[in-house]
C-alpha cells in the first residue's frame, strides 16, 4: 500500500457502501449537519460506562446542540451488554420520548445501542431477534428509529450492521441478536476520537479487528467481496497498528485502523470461526475483554485450523507484509506481533480456571462462528483447544 494511500487518511471522505460513512479527523464536530439531515429530534446517545464521562460524548451533545438538537445519555451498560441492560435501556427511550439511536463506543455501547433501536418501537423480547431463530414478524406499520453508529476504538467493526452481541443472564452465553430490516443511518468515523486510546486498549481492539478479518478469510465459503475486504483490511491493520499502539497520536495510524477495523467487520458477513466461538463464551462467563480473549486465544485456534487454511496463506501473507508464505512462517508472524503488543499469554493469565473448559467448549459448541469455521469440530476438540489456550497460549 502506498504512502500516498496513507496520506488520504488525513482527509475527509464520504461513502456510500454497505451503509452511509462519514469518515475524516474531526468529523464528530459536524455530527449535527448529519442528524439534521435525517430529520433527528431527540436522540439516546447509548454508550458504556466507561465511555459516559469521556471527552467525546461531550463533544456529541454539543454539535447536537449547535444544530438545535436535544439528547440524553443511557450509560448503564456493562463491558459485556446483557439483556436486563436493553430492558433498561428501551425503558428509558420510551420515557424520554426519543425518535432515534446514537450508539457510541466500543463493542459493548454499539452493540447496546443497536439492540435498543431492536426493540425500542414494539414489544418483542431482545431475545425474539436471536440470530439463529426466525426472523419475528412485527406489525405492519413498525418501523425502526433511525440509527447511527460512532466507533470510539478501531476493533469491533460493528458499525456497519444490526447485529448485536448480548449475554443472554439465565443461559450465560453471549448471543447475536439482529434484524435485516434495521441498518444504521449513518457511521460516522472519527480517527481523533480514538487518539487518547490507552495502548493496551489500541492493542486488544486492534488485535480483535486482525482476528475479525482472518477468520472471514478463512471461512470455506466462496465470497470473493468478503474476501477482498478482508484482505484490503489486513493490510491496513498490519501496517498501522503497530504505529497507532507506539505512537498514539499519529492520526494517520488511527485514521487507518479505524478503516481497516470498519473493513474487517464488513468481511466477517461472511462468517467467523472458533476463535470467536470461544472468546464469546469466556467473555460471557468471565467479563473478559472481548478483542483480548481474542488475541489470547488465536495462536490455539490458528495451529488447529492450519490443516484447512494453506490456500489461504500466500494472499494473507503477502498482505502483512511477509516474505514467506508457510503456515509457520504466518503464525510466527503474528506470535511476535502479539509479543510486540504485550499480550498476555494464557487465558489463566485473565482469570479463566482450567475447570471451566468443558462447560465453555458445551457452550462455544453451540456458537453460530463455529459453524463457519474451516475446520470442524466437535466439543471434545473444542476443549482441547481451550485447555490449550489456558495452559500454553501461544
Amino acid at each position: 500500500m502506498a504512502d500516498k494511500t496513507l496520506e488520504k487518511l488525513l482527509s475527509n471522505h464520504d461513502w456510500s457502501f454497505p451503509v452511509p460513512i462519514a469518515y475524516g479527523p474531526g468529523r464528530l464536530e459536524t455530527l449535527g449537519q448529519q442528524a439534521s439531515a435525517l430529520a433527528l429530534t431527540n436522540p439516546l446517545i447509548v454508550t458504556d460506562k466507561g465511555s459516559a464521562e469521556l471527552p467525546f460524548i461531550q463533544t456529541l451533545q454539543q454539535a447536537l446542540r449547535n444544530a438545535g438538537i436535544e439528547s440524553a445519555v443511557f450509560s448503564e451498560v456493562a463491558p459485556n451488554p446483557k439483556d436486563s441492560d436493553i430492558a433498561l435501556a428501551r425503558e428509558t427511550y420510551r420515557q424520554g420520548g426519543h425518535d432515534s439511536v446514537i450508539a457510541i463506543g466500543g463493542g459493548s455501547g454499539m452493540d447496546a445501542g443497536k439492540a435498543t433501536a431492536l426493540t425500542a418501537n414494539n414489544d418483542c423480547d431482545v431475545w425474539q431477534f436471536d440470530f439463529d431463530r426466525d426472523v419475528p414478524v412485527l406489525p405492519a406499520d413498525h418501523v425502526f428509529p433511525k440509527l447511527i453508529c460512532i466507533p470510539t476504538t478501531a476493533g469491533t467493526g460493528a458499525e456497519t450492521e444490526s447485529t448485536a452481541m448480548i449475554t443472554h443472564t439465565d443461559r450465560g452465553m453471549k448471543l447475536c441478536v439482529w434484524h435485516p430490516d434495521l441498518k444504521p443511518s449513518l457511521t460516522l468515523l472519527d480517527p481523533e476520537i480514538t487518539v487518547g486510546l490507552p495502548s493496551s486498549l489500541t492493542a486488544w481492539t486492534g488485535v480483535d479487528a486482525m482476528v475479525h478479518a482472518i477468520e472471514a478469510y478463512c471461512v470455506p465459503d466462496y465470497h470473493p467481496m468478503c474476501d477482498g475486504i478482508a484482505l484490503e483490511a489486513l493490510e491496513l491493520i498490519g501496517r498501522c497498528l503497530p504505529t497507532a499502539v507506539s505512537t498514539p497520536d499519529s492520526v494517520m495510524a488511527r485514521g487507518g485502523m479505524q478503516i481497516g477495523a470498519c473493513l474487517a467487520g464488513v468481511s466477517f458477513l461472511k462468517g467467523l470461526g472458533l476463535v470467536h466461538a470461544i472468546s464469546h463464551m469466556v467473555g460471557a462467563q468471565f467479563d473478559t475483554h472481548h478483542g483480548l480473549t481474542n488475541a489470547v486465544v488465536l495462536p490455539a485456534v490458528l495451529r488447529y485450523n492450519a490443516p484447512a487454511i494453506e490456500d489461504k496463506l500466500p494472499a494473507m501473507s503477502r498482505a502483512l507484509g511477509l516474505q514467506q508464505a508457510d503456515f509457520e512462517a504466518f503464525h510466527s508472524a503474528i506470535c511476535a506481533l502479539l509479543d510486540q503488543l504485550a499480550i498476555p499469554v494464557t487465558l489463566s493469565e485473565l482469570g479463566v480456571p482450567l475447570e471451566a473448559a468443558g462447560r465453555l467448549a458445551e457452550k462455544a459448541h453451540q456458537d453460530a462462528a463455529a459453524g463457519t469455521n474451516p475446520r470442524e469440530a466437535d466439543v471434545e476438540v473444542i476443549e482441547r483447544l481451550i485447555v490449550e489456550a489456558i495452559t500454553v497460549g501461544r
